[in-house]
C-alpha cells in the first residue's frame, strides 16, 4: 500500500469516527424515561420558587419561619397548601417520554431559553438552583418539558403551564377584605360626588341621612352597595409601606364600616381607595384591618367611586295620562 492510499484510509476512518461521534446515542446526559427529572430532590429541600410566564410576569415566593410568603410584598402570606402542592409536582417529576434531543425544537415545543410558556426556578436549602421550562401540552394530562442546560425534552404527566402561574391570587388567600354583612348596623361612603350615611333601624331597614319628606330610599341599592364594601378580593398585594404614588393622600372613595357582633361587640373598619394604573386599570386599596396595601379590581370599587345620591333613590313613576287626556 502506497503513502497516498495510506493517507485517503485514514481520512476516511477519521471521517467515519466523526460521524459516528456526532449520531451516538447520547444516554449518558439524558435522564433514563421513568427516571426522576431532579433526582434527589425533595418538597422540603426546596426554599424559594420563582415563577415566570411567557409575557415576563414574574412572582416569588419563599420559605420563611412562619410559612410561605411572598417576600417582593413585604412578606405577604401565601398559602402554603397551595405551594406544596406544586413543590410536591416537581419533586415527582419523572421523564415519561424522551420527545427530542435537538435544540431546534425547543421553540416549537415552548420550551426554548427565550420562548417558554412558564419558567420555573428554585433553590433548595444547599444553596443550589434549578431551572425548568415548561412548554406546550402533548395532550391529555401531558406536557413538554425541558431542564436548563440540557437539550432534551421530555413529556411528563401532572404538571402544566397552569400549575404555575404567575398570578398572586393562585398563592394567596384572595380575601383581603371581609365582614359579615349582617353584622353591619351602619356604613358611610364618601367619594366626589358627597358623603353619604346609611344606618340600619331596629325592624333592619336601612335609613339614609338628611333624606328628605317626598324622598324613597332605595333598599335595594343599598343592599347591593353593602355587599360590595362588605368583601373584597385583591388582585396582587403591594406590601406594608405606603408609597406616595397610591394616591391614598387623597383618596378617590373612603367606606367606613360599623358592625356589631354578641362576641366582639362594636367594631369599625376604614376603606381607603387610591390611585388606578394606568396599565391594567387597577385601584391601590387600604384597609384599617390589614397592614398591607394592595391592588383590586375596577369593578370591586368602581361603584364606591362614582355612587351619587340619586343612585340611593327610588326613581317617582311616570304619570299615566287618563285615557281621552289630550297630548
Amino acid at each position: 500500500m502506497n503513502r497516498r492510499n495510506q493517507i485517503l484510509i485514514g481520512v476516511l476512518v477519521l471521517q467515519a469516527a466523526l460521524i459516528a461521534i456526532a449520531f451516538w446515542p447520547r444516554q449518558a446526559v439524558t435522564t433514563a424515561t421513568g427516571q426522576a427529572l431532579f433526582p434527589g430532590i425533595t418538597t422540603d429541600l426546596i426554599r424559594s420558587v420563582r415563577l415566570t410566564d411567557a409575557k415576563g410576569q414574574t412572582i416569588r415566593l419563599a420559605k420563611s419561619d412562619t410559612g410561605w410568603v411572598l417576600p417582593d410584598a413585604d412578606d405577604y402570606p401565601a398559602t402554603t397548601e397551595k405551594v406544596t402542592r406544586l413543590l410536591d409536582k416537581l419533586a415527582g417529576l419523572k421523564a415519561d417520554r424522551l420527545i427530542t434531543q435537538t435544540a431546534a425544537s425547543h421553540k416549537r415545543l415552548k420550551v426554548a431559553e427565550d420562548d417558554f410558556n412558564v419558567r420555573i426556578e428554585f433553590e433548595l436549602s444547599d444553596g443550589s438552583q434549578h431551572r425548568l421550562y415548561v412548554g406546550s401540552s402533548a395532550g391529555y394530562a401531558a406536557t413538554h418539558v425541558r431542564v436548563d442546560g440540557q437539550e432534551q425534552v421530555y413529556m411528563v404527566s401532572g404538571l402544566s403551564s397552569s400549575d404555575a402561574s404567575s398570578q398572586a391570587t393562585a398563592w394567596t388567600d384572595a380575601s383581603y377584605f371581609s365582614v359579615t354583612r349582617d353584622e353591619v348596623i351602619a356604613f358611610t361612603l364618601e367619594n366626589a360626588n358627597g358623603r353619604f350615611e346609611f344606618v340600619k333601624d331596629q325592624a333592619g331597614t336601612w335609613t339614609m341621612g338628611d333624606l328628605a319628606a317626598d324622598e324613597t330610599l332605595n333598599q335595594a341599592a343599598i343592599t347591593s352597595l353593602l355587599y360590595s364594601v362588605s368583601s373584597v378580593s385583591l388582585q396582587r398585594p403591594l406590601g406594608k409601606v405606603e408609597q406616595p404614588e397610591y394616591g391614598l393622600q387623597s383618596p378617590v372613595a373612603v367606606v367606613t364600616l360599623k358592625t356589631h357582633s354578641d362576641t366582639e361587640g362594636d367594631r369599625t373598619y376604614t376603606l381607603r381607595v387610591g390611585a388606578q394604573d394606568a396599565a391594567d386599570q387597577t385601584y391601590v386599596l387600604a384597609s384599617s384591618s390589614s397592614p398591607y396595601y394592595v391592588r383590586v379590581n375596577s369593578y370591586a370599587v368602581s361603584g364606591w367611586i362614582e355612587k351619587s345620591r340619586d343612585d340611593f333613590l327610588e326613581v317617582p313613576p311616570t304619570a299615566t295620562p287618563a285615557p281621552g287626556s289630550a297630548g
